[in-house]
């Protein structure tokens, strides 16, 4: 790795955690987040500062370069972050039918009880 990809690597990383400090700090982003983004910050730092890691890891799982194995890991992590948020969203959308659900049966019930009322309080006033 040359150093200016080194330079870049680590103002990256550095950049990430900078970043997510500062969303966690607006309420932009959940604190329950704040440690995937950190981690990946800091195994771009750390395998940017051992390289060597980088390589050991390539040679371990069979690939050819080490790009290769950044990309592998990149799409992995991807891959894990849309599969994390579909799960959320499937919670999310059986909370929401829940929800409806129970909105629309408490609805009805208002409904009735301000109808009886309407009908009772019409009728005495009929009767009177």
């Amino acid at each position: 790795m040359t150093p200016r990809q080194q330079v870049f690597a680590i103002a990256a990383s550095i950049f990430i955690v900078l970043l997510v400090f500062e969303l966690v700090r607006r309420k932009r982003l959940r604190e329950e987040y704040t440690w995937l983004w950190i981690l990946s910050a800091a195994t771009i730092f750390l395998i940017t500062v051992r390289y060597d890691l980088l390589v050991f890891i390539t040679h371990l799982i069979g690939a050819v370069l080490p790009t290769t194995t950044v990309f592998l890991f990149g799409i992995l992590f991807l891959y894990l972050i849309c599969l994390h948020y579909a799960v959320k969203m499937t919670t999310l959308s059986e909370q929401v039918k829940k929800l409806a659900q129970e909105h629309a049966l408490l609805e009805a019930a208002l409904r009735e009880s301000t109808a009886g009322q309407w009908t009772e309080g019409h009728g005495e006033t009929e009767k009177r």
